[in-house]
């Protein structure tokens, strides 16, 4: 076997394969004597059918065979001859005749990672937003987990007013006849919802309690029903009960129940948990900083095996809390395509910045030691609440165990990156400031 190896692209290697005419021969040979074995013609028992016709009626079967044996047997040791780093599937992209007697060729295309070779990284400079804390931040979680706990409760005034529950009974007519389906009694309905006909519950508001009024309304051009779609309609309503929504008041006991054991206990949990996420959510931020600078600094074309996977890993990340939250892409308007679409660019970059990350590791002689995997594998356990052998017994899978390393390292190398950076603090606001400014410019 001959191979010749072309660069097509930093991420695209041709590989010509010539498999030796013995070889191509002795393979033809087996395959038609497999053939004969089980061929069936008018006129000969099965497997009794002469090799001539054998030849003359199955050289299609024959060929098919023979060329893709030639292929799986010769292409993956054409990869590991030349050394090369494959990523992906291998595409068969030409192949030559297949005759007796005769070398066949044929070429196929592999995707490699780049090779990073003396990356950008010094004199980054970064922007870090100052955490500042927000009381007014914990009133508003406060007044939520409160809200979570309200109860509709009557009302003393006789007023309807938005956001009022109002129970009431109703009937429509459109000139002057009721139709079917227009009428209903002790209808639960929340003023501003937006839940009944367009019109309707604005014009509630002000009616009093016991008191029965009309209500005139259009329904719309596109309403379900054909009958009453873009159709004039009285309504006829009684307004039975008026409730509103009533927070309970913040007590130690209430806050026993959202975890605390007082009022102040739970300020300071909500203050605690706030500036966590803050803290949390600028870091991420500052390597979001980070990572574009390198992509800028460093642009590189990438394989697009890679940038398909990772919108797999997109795909099935955003699908998955989607799901949890009781959506899904279609109810957001989008299709699995449209998606990719979207999410490219984003992949592209995500991607550019893993491999740049993995060039700077090697150029540092960053690298992974066992106690840091012990350590990372023991976080993984409680934060999962989950037994430390099992999760273990998960990691020690190759893909799993490659996955962790991985992430272990770009870890690394991202804090060895900040820590040689210089970053300047800057406010909230100026940042905000800055990013506009930005987008400005873009458009």
């Amino acid at each position: 076997m001959n191979t010749q190896v072309e660069d097509l692209s930093p991420v695209k290697k041709k590989i010509s394969v010539e498999v030796g005419a013995d070889e191509v021969t002795e393979e033809i040979t087996s395959v038609y004597a497999k053939i004969a074995r089980n061929a069936k013609l008018k006129g000969f028992r099965q497997g009794k059918v002469p090799m001539r016709l054998v030849k003359q009626y199955y050289a299609g079967q024959m060929e098919q065979e023979v060329i893709g044996k030639l292929i799986n047997d010769t292409y993956f040791k054409a990869i590991t001859d030349n050394d090369i780093a494959a990523i992906g599937e291998p595409a068969i992209k030409d192949s030559g005749e297949l005759d007796e007697g005769k070398a066949f060729t044929y070429e196929f295309h592999v995707e490699v990672k780049p090779e990073i070779e003396n990356p950008a990284y010094s004199g980054l400079n970064l922007k870090k937003e100052i955490y500042t804390f927000d009381d007014s931040v914990v009133d508003s979680q406060i007044e939520q987990m409160l809200d979570s706990r309200t109860q509709n409760e009557a009302v003393e005034r006789d007023d309807v007013q938005q956001g009022d529950f109002v129970t009431i009974d109703f009937e429509g007519f459109i000139d002057g006849e009721a139709f079917d389906g227009g009428a209903a009694e002790d209808h639960e309905l929340e003023v501003g919802s937006g839940s009944f006909i367009p019109g309707f519950e604005d014009k509630l508001v002000g009616m009093k309690r016991g008191e029965e009024g009309e209500v005139q309304v259009t329904f719309p051009e596109d309403y379900g029903s054909e009958e009453l779609a873009g159709q004039d309609v009285t309504f006829k309503v009684t307004i039975k009960e008026i409730k509103a929504k009533v927070a309970p008041e913040l007590t130690d006991e209430l806050a026993q129940e959202f975890g605390a054991d007082t009022v102040d206990a739970l300020r300071e949990k909500v203050a605690e948990n706030h500036a966590k996420q803050e803290k949390q959510r600028i870091e991420e931020d500052l390597k979001e900083r980070l990572m574009s600078q390198l992509v800028e600094r460093n642009p590189i074309e990438v394989p697009e095996s890679m940038v398909e996977r990772q919108l797999d890993f997109m795909h099935q990340n955003i699908t998955g809390r989607l799901k949890s939250q009781g959506m899904s892409l279609e109810m957001m308007g989008l299709t699995d395509e449209a998606f990719r679409a979207m999410y490219r660019d984003t992949a592209v970059k995500q991607v550019q910045g893993s491999l740049i990350l993995e060039g700077v590791g090697s150029a540092e002689n960053i690298s992974v030691d066992d106690g840091e995997i012990d350590a990372r594998l023991e976080e993984i356990a409680e934060m999962a609440n989950a037994p430390l052998e099992e999760v273990k017994k998960y990691y020690a899978s190759e893909d799993a165990k490659k996955g962790l390393l991985a992430q272990i390292e770009e870890e690394k190398v991202i804090t060895y990156l900040l820590g040689q950076a210089e970053i300047q603090d800057i406010s909230k606001e100026d940042l905000e400031k800055e990013k506009n400014e930005a987008q400005e410019e873009q458009e």
